[in-house]
């Protein structure tokens, strides 16, 4: 019996070893690609073995090192600034929906999951932030729009507190002569902590990746986030590989574009991933525990 509950171990380990590998070999093949010269690239494809090696692709990206930069700065607010605020709303909003008490619960919750179907379409939702909240052109089109508050995020934190929140715990607190906010923030905040890295590294990622917001709702160059600066260059980039004009000696067809696009894949993904395994541990926990219970 032990023996073969050690084969079964093995053979689970050595499947769990190819998915990794599975998993970390396409970033791999994405430095690698960033790395690898131009002509090499067009005349081999995507190699883990390249032919020839060239720093061309991001040395095109640090002669922008003052526009890139710039995105990084404005990205890093975004991420900390939208993080911390939807986490704070979020459980606000979750809080009271955990509550078996509160009047009106379950019409609410409706209305929240209602949202998740349902919504007013990208015109209404651009003349509502535009014309009525005038945010077109401000930080806050980074952070409000679509990213703020997400009703799965609602529904998953609301579902934490249900199932691992005992209400004994809440009724102590409240004979202690504690008040919502103080059981909130003293007792319910500090029990719920793998949730709040779930929720933190989920809305981060949202707010980190995100450029449809800097599509829509900005024009302004200087509020650009990192996200928005290396769309605008791929696009830059395209059409300059793509025009038959020449400018002084350089012809504008040969420009490392396809490397730069790698390059441009790392430069926006390395952050987060180096990120990442310090929320490994508690993203893992809070998925798993927030799901249990609807």
């Amino acid at each position: 019996m032990v023996s073969n509950n050690k084969a079964g171990q093995i053979i689970l380990h050595i499947i769990l070893a190819l998915l990794a590998f599975c998993c970390i070999m396409p970033f791999v093949l994405l430095a690698l690609s960033s790395l690898t010269d131009e002509a090499a690239l067009m005349r081999n494809g995507y190699s883990f073995f390249p032919e020839k090696f060239s720093m061309d692709s991001y040395i095109y990206l640090l002669k922008r090192g003052t526009r890139i930069l710039n995105g990084y700065k404005i990205t890093v607010l975004t991420t900390v600034i939208g993080t911390t605020l939807s986490i704070f709303m979020t459980t606000m909003f979750a809080y009271p929906l955990s509550r078996k008490e509160l009047p009106g619960r379950y019409p609410v919750s409706f209305i929240v999951f209602f949202t998740m179907l349902f919504n007013g379409g990208l015109v209404p939702t651009y003349m509502m932030w535009t014309q009525f909240f005038h945010i077109k052109n401000t930080f806050a089109a980074l952070i409000i729009p679509s990213l703020l508050m997400n009703a799965f995020y609602v529904i998953m934190m609301r579902s934490y507190f249900s199932a691992n929140i005992p209400d004994a715990l809440v009724e102590a607190a409240r004979i202690d002569g504690a008040g919502e906010y103080k059981i909130l923030f003293e007792v319910v905040m500090p029990l719920s902590r793998p949730m709040v890295a779930t929720l933190g590294l989920m809305v981060g990622l949202g707010y980190w990746n995100d450029w449809l917001n800097g599509l829509y709702y900005l024009t302004d160059a200087d509020l650009f986030s990192i996200q928005n600066i290396l769309n605008r260059m791929i696009s830059d980039i395209q059409f300059i590989a793509n025009s038959t004009s020449t400018v002084g000696n350089i012809d504008m067809a040969k420009m490392p574009s396809v490397g730069i696009r790698m390059a441009i894949a790392v430069i926006g993904v390395l952050p987060m991933l180096c990120v990442y395994p310090f929320f490994q541990k508690s993203f893992v926990k809070g998925i798993v525990v927030g799901g249990v219970k609807g």
